[in-house]
């Protein structure tokens, strides 16, 4: 398939973009410094395209949820909708878009978003829908795994034990859904590329509290001794259960490569290698 992806040196798009190239697809890379959709004037191939596949957004961890720029984000995303000729989208929203529950959620749920990013996410839902061709909107839960922002949580926790520092927590009480990123991406590349329409749920499937997780890492690193569960209070607006009703996904044989210890072990192995410190010394 010819096929234009956004956002494809992102966390989650360069595993997007390794799954399909691994499948023989051909790839048009939309990404910044040489694209920056949110400029009116930024040049964009009118295709047409198979599928185009839009993952490019804001996402500044303790800045995004409630900044401007996701409107500035709506904006931009339409403009490529209707420039782009593309028969088929998969287009990224999140599951944040929901109305929170304490049950799995599924792809039927209404939504009723209580961040600027995600009405944000659904007001660009409803746009798309008005727009000829497929569309798939992809809900992605949470992920971890190589890349990651050093801020967000599974990265802070991983650092500052390797380091030997505190790791401050929360009660840790909150149940998510965390997928290893290579596993979103090989779903995202398997939902894209289906005849599966509509809103289709990214995650495990699996709750776990954020207490475990950290757990799993400190055993993982043997500095369980580190890990302040307490030491931050819970934020007064974070829902105590977040996970997804896979069944969609799932539909389509999919299987995730990594359980939730093992993505760890794999997370941990890679945070290593990039906190290693330079053999020779600084440069002079």
């Amino acid at each position: 398939m010819n096929i234009l992806i956004t956002g494809a040196t992102g966390f989650i798009g360069r595993q997007v973009a390794a799954a399909l190239e691994s499948a023989g697809h051909q790839l048009t890379k939309l990404s910044r410094p040489h694209f920056d959709l949110l400029q009116p004037d930024c040049p964009l191939p009118t295709g047409p395209f198979d599928l185009g596949i839009h993952l490019a957004w804001y996402v500044e961890p303790g800045r995004y949820l409630d900044s401007p720029l996701n409107d500035d984000w709506v904006r931009a995303s339409l403009r490529l909708a209707q420039t782009v000729r593309c028969r088929r989208w998969l287009v990224a929203g999140t599951c944040f878009e929901y109305t929170m529950t304490n049950r799995p959620l599924r792809e039927t749920d209404p939504a009723q978003p209580t961040t600027r990013y995600a009405r944000a996410k659904l007001e660009l839902l409803r746009h798309w829908q008005t727009l000829p061709g497929e569309l798939v909107w992809a809900r992605i839960f949470y992920q971890y795994g190589p890349f990651e922002d050093q801020r967000r949580l599974v990265p802070h926790i991983i650092t500052s034990l390797l380091r030997g520092q505190r790791a401050e927590l929360t009660a840790g009480t909150q149940v998510r859904d965390f997928l290893h990123v290579e596993d979103v991406g090989t779903a995202l590349a398997m939902v894209a590329t289906s005849s599966l329409t509509g809103i289709v749920n990214i995650g495990s499937g699996t709750g776990v509290t954020v207490r475990h997780i950290a757990e799993t890492i400190g055993e993982l690193i043997g500095r369980t001794d580190l890990l302040a569960f307490g030491a931050k209070p819970t934020p007064p607006h974070d829902p105590p259960y977040v996970v997804a009703d896979t069944t969609r996904l799932r539909s389509l044989g999919w299987q995730p490569r990594y359980n939730l210890r093992s993505g760890l072990a794999q997370t941990i192995a890679w945070w290593k290698q990039q906190l290693v410190p330079n053999p020779t010394g600084p440069s002079s």
